[in-house]
């Protein structure tokens, strides 16, 4: 039997950076920009609140563009402050590289299993998609899926009994199917 899991973002993930002013470690984002233009170049940046004290810090999302260069629904999307484009410029290597930032998923995501859970049967073969790049740890989507621990998850990967032409150990963050066997 065939089952189709998917891995949801179900709110924009916390930024990791230091806070300058209270030195706590997260940033959230609330898909606030700010854009400014002079003359012929424009700027954009991304606005993040501390965790801790609530200072705002700014992520680069382009600095000194031409006007001309930047899509005109881009630039109508960073003014209307759209939520949608924050979670998609977050989860660019690009900006997260240039600011120096990285992602924490911890409670920002949820797995859909549409109601599957078929371990009365031989074998399950599940294919998994990912909505949004999240690192998780294929085991934890098996127990979580499933309903059984994480130690029982990796005897099952151990003893041949999960399988999958990916790893099923370390973190993954694209599409993946396994097969679970009794």
């Amino acid at each position: 039997m065939l089952c189709h899991w998917t891995v949801l973002p179900t709110c924009l993930p916390l930024v990791r950076r230091r806070c300058h002013a209270c030195a706590a470690e997260k940033f959230r984002a609330d898909g606030k920009f700010r854009v400014n233009a002079n003359h012929k170049l424009v700027d954009a940046w991304l606005l993040v609140l501390c965790t801790g004290c609530g200072d705002t810090a700014k992520l680069t999302v382009f600095e000194r563009a031409r006007v001309r260069s930047v899509r005109p629904d881009l630039l109508d999307r960073l003014h209307h402050n759209d939520p949608g484009l924050a979670a998609d410029l977050l989860q660019e290597p690009v900006l997260q590289r240039r600011n120096r930032v990285s992602l924490d998923w911890s409670g920002a995501w949820r797995l859909d299993t549409h109601g599957s859970d078929h371990l009365d049967r031989e074998a399950v073969d599940v294919e998994v998609r990912f909505e949004a790049r999240i690192p998780v740890r294929p085991a934890r989507l098996i127990a979580e899926g499933f309903g059984l621990s994480r130690g029982e998850v990796e005897r099952l990967v151990e003893d041949g009994k999960a399988v999958s032409a990916s790893r099923l150990t370390g973190k993954v963050t694209g599409d993946f199917a396994f097969t679970l066997k009794h």
